[in-house]
């Protein structure tokens, strides 16, 4: 069984109400991570704050708004933020790793290998990589959700044991309970529903950018790549491996599947589809249940522009997206055969490469 832990620490753990960096905090998450380090795992960190903590260095009262100004913040911030923790954790005698990456690089399969080669030996050697999106150069307002879904792509790309998402917050309750006195917390989530959905609020600090419902779909990622995942709050000296006992202040999002291969992963949660196919029921049976291939009788409507090669999403009748896949036709060619039976797709076509419009290997599963 896999012992890596993906620990993901969220602004309003890693800054003072003022803003400014709270290095108390970093020494406090650094001996956690070092104390589970001690006992075997392998520990990868993917850390908010360098917007956080480089607002105030850079000369701004509150954080900024606008996108340029947050860049700004933030090469000013990841610096002081990295600077920390390599302070921190030499106190425990472990080097750190930055990684910065970009929604842009897990959408490239070849950037994913190449960082998952240097993941793998950063911890052979040791080392505790700390992940960070690459604020500077992002386009999408800073945007992986507070880091969120970054933490669910790194503990899929490692196949962890476990994700671990920090915040001020012990985990989703069934109303905010900071209004609602009377809400409950959820102590384990065995299916991400649109009721649990219904739960999630907006962003909770003026200093982060995601809420719980950002981790709720990061927890949706971990979850369906075969990692569970723990919502909720560390504290005190312990709480982390509490956490990671399954005893954690928190909710726990558990899973029964499997890891994803690398190629999966891409197409699951990385891939860019550039259209969507709706599907019969008799379709949506074998592609959910069934585990067989798409076939052209089962299309019953084609939307976008795409090539024999390109990624689509699949839906059912009532538009919920079932998955997606590499689709085996042109948009142009699967207009039409869509409805067809196999044997007058061969009559209609001059020459077939493959009959399925999308073989189960080049298939994931997302409803």
């Amino acid at each position: 069984m896999s012992s890596r832990i993906v620990v993901k620490i969220g602004s309003s753990s890693l800054a003072s109400t003022e803003g400014e960096l709270n290095r108390e905090a970093i020494h406090f998450f650094a001996t956690e991570i070092a104390s589970l380090k001690a006992t075997g795992y392998e520990v990868l960190l993917v850390t908010s704050g360098a917007v956080a903590a480089g607002f105030r260095e850079i000369g701004y009262v509150t954080r900024p708004h606008l996108l340029h100004e947050k860049q700004a913040a933030a090469a000013v911030g990841q610096a002081l933020l990295m600077q920390a923790y390599q302070a921190a954790f030499a106190a425990h005698g472990i080097i750190n790793a930055q990684i910065l990456l970009t929604r842009t690089d897990f959408c490239s399969r070849k950037r994913m290998n190449n960082a998952s080669l240097t993941i793998e030996e950063l911890l052979k050697q040791g080392v505790v990589p700390i992940f960070n999106e690459n604020d500077t150069v992002s386009v999408d307002e800073l945007k992986f959700g507070d880091n969120d879904t970054l933490s669910a792509l790194v503990a899929n790309l490692v196949r962890a044991k476990h994700l671990l998402i920090l915040t001020d917050m012990d985990g989703l309750y069934t109303g905010d309970p900071r209004k609602h006195p009377d809400a409950t917390r959820f102590e384990h989530v065995q299916e991400i529903t649109e009721e649990i959905y219904a739960t999630a609020g907006g962003a909770g600090s003026s200093l982060g950018t995601g809420g719980m419902r950002s981790k709720i779909d990061a927890a949706k990622i971990a979850t369906r790549g075969g990692v569970p995942v723990f919502v909720g709050k560390v504290s005190l000296p312990g709480d982390l491996k509490d956490a990671v006992d399954g005893h954690g202040q928190g909710t726990y999002f558990d899973t029964e599947l499997s890891s994803l291969s690398m190629k999966k992963q891409w197409l699951g949660f990385m891939s860019t589809p550039l259209g969507s196919l709706t599907v019969d029921a008799g379709a949506e049976q074998a592609l959910i249940h069934g585990g067989h291939s798409l076939l052209p009788v089962g299309v019953q409507q084609v939307i976008g522009h795409f090539n024999a090669g390109d990624v689509v999403e699949v839906l059912n009748s009532e538009a919920i997206v079932l998955g997606r896949g590499i689709i085996n036709y042109d948009d142009a060619q699967l207009r039409l055969i869509r409805g067809l039976s196999s044997s007058k797709v061969i009559q209609e076509l001059n020459h077939i490469h493959r009959l399925e419009v999308i073989h189960r290997d080049e298939w994931i599963t997302l409803k």
